[in-house]
């Protein structure tokens, strides 16, 4: 059936989506309403690639009786061994298909300069769409019934459609038991109200991944980053700020779509982004970009390793353990590890100088905290480079011509190219900064009708116009 059916912005999908939405609102026990979705979800992933099913089959079951016995089991020692099972299945398994061949490469490279010639068949297993998303997930409750932060589930159908809920199984948000299993002991419907948010946050996800990631800012990085020959500076940067502007609406665009579909259900999943480019910090961007990982990271692995606890020393060494893999959790290639280095150095950095200039008044002046989000944003955009290059000498090759300017390089980008990267850049900035301190409904409330329906139905018009050409999530292949 292919990728492409399970993509949000896929007429299959609308489809699908319509025919669901009207099983859910039909007639039925709220046993039947699980049943049918948890079979949706399952038809939903198995669009991609049937096969894989039995990988979700396996998380669930593992993690399900895994969190009992670790529940009931009194021996710290047993409990420890139950818990150990459940973190070696799902890193197992997601170490085998993700990162086997990034291993397997490396273990060559390692052997060759030991000189020993190694030459192992070739790779050829395919990554489960959504792995890492959906490994995190089941991980989170087998984690937080050890740390007694929750009990098991008393329903297998609960867990099993916490684990496969099809609006965010590929690609998130990654949603802690707490939030969503509580969701599924009653029976829930969207309000009219819920409804029309729904769709409406369907609509601005859609927008922002068809019309401004794959529409306006692709075309500009797909030129830039795929250029093999030093390029000219102004193109350099345009290249990245184009693929930080769609890396941001691609992610954000199948968040808030996810978000809306859930609604539309009746369901209520976190925000994942919270306009990341008006950060003032690497904190700060923390808190706003990729809510959901940074705070699983945070909660899972920075904080049992210590955290800021044990000293300045072992704070900096969880801050780049922890950034380190989370680059790494984005792909098997070192540039993904250098990305979460970069963020890992930043981090660090703010930390030491946060402790010794003190919170003092200056930096609450609004030309100060500009000046610190131009440093941030600029900052930032140097780690996308790592994030986009296919390899180091690319990265490099864009880094330098970055930040030496120097203008004999190639011009690889034409002028429609520029000015759409250039306006929707800016136009992105600003909407940044404007929402940097407001939420979404409060701004939309404030707005009359008429104007609502104005810029909804032009969305639409332009989603159906650009859709042609769209393709499939970026972080689908995470």
């Amino acid at each position: 059936m292919g990728e492409l059916s399970v993509l949000f912005n896929s007429l299959t999908f609308m489809v699908f989506f319509v025919l669901v939405l009207a099983l859910h609102n039909a007639p039925l026990s709220w046993t039947t309403k699980k049943t049918n979705l948890l079979i949706a979800s399952y038809l939903f992933y198995a669009a991609w690639n049937p096969p894989f099913v039995i990988l979700l089959w396996i998380s669930t079951v593992i993690d399900w009786n895994v969190a009992k016995k670790i529940f009931t089991e009194p021996s710290k020692n047993r409990r420890k061994m139950w818990l150990a099972i459940s973190v070696i299945v799902n890193l197992g398994l997601l170490g085998y298909f993700k990162y086997g061949g990034f291993l397997l490469e490396n273990f060559v490279v390692l052997a060759a300069t030991l000189g020993i010639n190694y030459q192992p068949p070739e790779w050829h297993i395919i990554l489960p769409v959504g792995i890492s998303f959906y490994t995190f997930q089941t991980m989170a409750y087998s984690l937080d019934v050890y740390l007694r932060r929750a009990e098991p589930s008393k329903s297998f159908l609960d867990f099993s459609l916490f684990v496969t809920f099809f609006p965010q199984l590929v690609a998130g948000p990654i949603v802690r038991p707490t939030h969503l299993l509580p969701q599924f002991a009653k029976p829930r419907v969207a309000t009219a109200r819920q409804l029309l948010w729904g769709l409406g946050l369907m609509t601005i996800g859609l927008f922002q991944k068809i019309v401004v990631a794959d529409g306006l800012l692709a075309p500009t990085a797909d030129a830039v980053f795929g250029a093999e020959k030093m390029l000219h500076p102004l193109d350099a940067w345009l290249g990245t700020l184009a693929f930080s502007g769609q890396i941001f609406s691609d992610f954000a665009g199948y968040s808030t779509t996810a978000i809306g579909i859930a609604l539309t259900l009746g369901f209520g999943l976190p925000d994942n982004f919270r306009f990341p480019y008006a950060a003032i910090g690497f904190s700060d961007f923390w808190r706003r970009w990729h809510i959901s990982l940074s705070s699983w990271l945070r909660d899972y692995l920075y904080i049992p390793l210590g955290g800021s606890r044990k000293g300045n020393l072992r704070t900096y060494a969880n801050l780049m353990t922890t950034m380190l893999l989370g680059g790494l959790w984005h792909g098997a290639s070192w540039t993904f590890v250098v990305w979460g280095g970069l963020h890992g150095l930043y981090l660090a950095a703010e930390r030491w100088l946060t402790a010794r200039l003190g919170d003092r008044e200056i930096w609450n002046r609004f030309a100060i905290r500009v000046l610190l989000a131009i440093v941030t944003y600029f900052l930032v955009n140097i780690t996308w480079v790592f994030f986009r290059a296919a390899d180091f000498s690319m990265a490099w090759r864009m880094i330098v011509t970055m930040l030496t300017f120097v203008t004999d390089g190639e011009k690889v980008l034409p002028t429609i190219h520029i000015l759409q990267t250039v306006i929707t850049i800016g136009i992105m900035l600003v909407i940044h900064w404007y929402m940097r301190e407001r939420k979404l409904d409060e701004v939309i409330g404030r707005l009359p009708t008429w104007l609502i329906g104005l810029v909804w139905g032009a969305m639409i018009t332009v989603i159906i116009i650009t859709q042609g050409g769209s393709d499939a999530f970026i972080y689908f292949q995470f």
